[in-house]
């Protein structure tokens, strides 16, 4: 737990404070403390409030928190503390997200965003998002105790974002799409399952989000130095080739697509097999044709002014596809469905890489269902562009992650 904590601690020493006082600030962190490192903050504390926050559910047995919920709303109330305890100056702002600020010594210098999500998908691991927070309080909260907080040369700011899964309303990113300016007015009137929306869950919550002060919540672009944000990756690489810590180079593109396919509902012991409309059947060879894309693309996009090597050569590198919800109807063991709807989250460094396999899964698609005589409605729910990390960040952060290194590999060799 100690390194991603550290690394963000070296980056925010790097990123705020002059070289001479970074240098002396992180020399003194690696000589107090137990083990150096101020531990009894970086790991012991951290590791004690990530277990904390992983309890604040809305659902028994596993870790639910979704935007608005009465969950997240207490996971929101606890940040702020940490935040306040961490000697920032804390507000929640018209889309719930939660904001810790020290202004340093130059209150209109650009400001260092640092923050993750407090939402969570359903049954989620105590890392995801909640790491990203506590790491960025954390760090902030030794450079409190040593008496070095006043003496960052811009403001730093931690964010608590109110929403980035997008399980209950479908649309991922409200709070961060708010502070960047780009979350549309419509966004407010999108509805939950249970027809409540977006503005009604935050009046809820006696937040009373309107169109003017939407707009409100953008930060000018030249006001923020840069962004960063510690992240459990969610994978099995890092742990497969041995590193403690890896630095992204990008975020993937993404799209989401919802597909209804529509056949001739029957009972399961009268309809012979050679006159079936089956939507389900029909769905599972989709789902196929969807694997089968993601794990080679090269064998399905054609080459054209739309798709060259170097794109076929991204996506082979980065292309990804899930289902991830299937439902039937009227989904009984005797009866063949009558309509199948289920999702597909795509995602790729490449976007055009990525069109051209949605262009090229739409077209399949439509044949797979005209073959088998069964309808398909093909809708795309959410599109995010790919972004490659700024090189500034990135060397900085290269550099303090190859320091964390180095330091692990002093302390187990001790």
């Amino acid at each position: 737990m100690i390194t991603p904590l550290r690394f963000l601690q070296l980056c925010v020493l790097s990123m705020v404070l002059p070289p001479t006082s970074a240098t002396t600030a992180s020399d003194s962190m690696l000589s107090g403390g137990e083990d150096g490192l101020h531990a009894e903050i970086l790991r012991d504390e951290a590791v004690a409030r990530l277990n904390q926050l992983g309890k604040v559910s809305d659902a028994d047995g596993y870790l639910e928190r979704t935007f608005m919920s009465p969950a997240s709303v207490r996971a929101a109330s606890l940040i702020r503390a940490w935040m306040e305890d961490a000697g920032l100056t804390t507000w929640v702002d018209y889309m719930g997200n939660v904001h810790g600020r020290v202004e340093g010594l130059n209150a209109s210098a650009e400001a260092l965003l640092i923050g993750s999500h407090l939402d969570t998908v359903v049954d989620a691991g105590i890392f995801d998002g909640s790491l990203g927070i506590i790491s960025a309080i954390s760090a902030l909260k030794v450079l409190k105790s040593n008496g070095t907080l006043t003496n960052l040369i811009r403001p730093v700011e931690v964010i608590a974002f109110s929403d980035e899964e997008g399980v209950r309303f479908q649309s991922t990113f409200l709070g961060s799409a708010a502070v960047a300016g780009i979350l549309p007015v419509s966004a407010l009137q999108i509805s939950d399952k249970s027809g409540v929306n977006v503005q009604d869950a935050l009046r809820e919550n006696s937040i009373a989000i309107t169109e003017e002060n939407l707009f409100r919540l953008k930060y000018d672009p030249q006001s923020v130095w840069g962004y960063i944000e510690v992240h459990i990756e969610q994978g099995p690489v890092l742990e497969w080739v041995g590193f403690p810590l890896g630095v992204v180079k990008g975020i993937a593109g993404q799209t989401r697509l919802k597909i209804t396919v529509r056949g001739t509902q029957g009972h399961a012991g009268t309809v012979p097999m050679s006159l079936r409309q089956d939507p389900m059947a029909a769905s599972a060879e989709l789902i196929i044709l969807l694997e089968s894309l993601c794990k080679s693309p090269k064998d399905f996009l054609s080459y054209d002014g739309h798709c060259n090597d170097s794109t076929v050569e991204s996506l082979s590198n980065s292309l990804v596809c899930t289902v991830g919800e299937i439902s039937t109807w009227p989904s009984a063991s005797n009866v063949i469905p009558g309509q199948v709807t289920f999702t597909v989250d795509l995602r790729a460094m490449d976007d055009m890489g990525r069109e051209a396999a949605l262009y090229e899964l739409s077209n399949r698609m439509y044949e797979i269902c005209e073959r088998r005589s069964v309808s398909c409605i093909i809708e795309r729910k959410h599109d995010a562009n790919a972004v490659i990390s700024d090189s500034e960040i990135n060397f900085r952060a290269k550099v303090c992650s190859q320091c964390c290194s180095q330091e692990n590999n002093w302390r187990n060799s001790r």
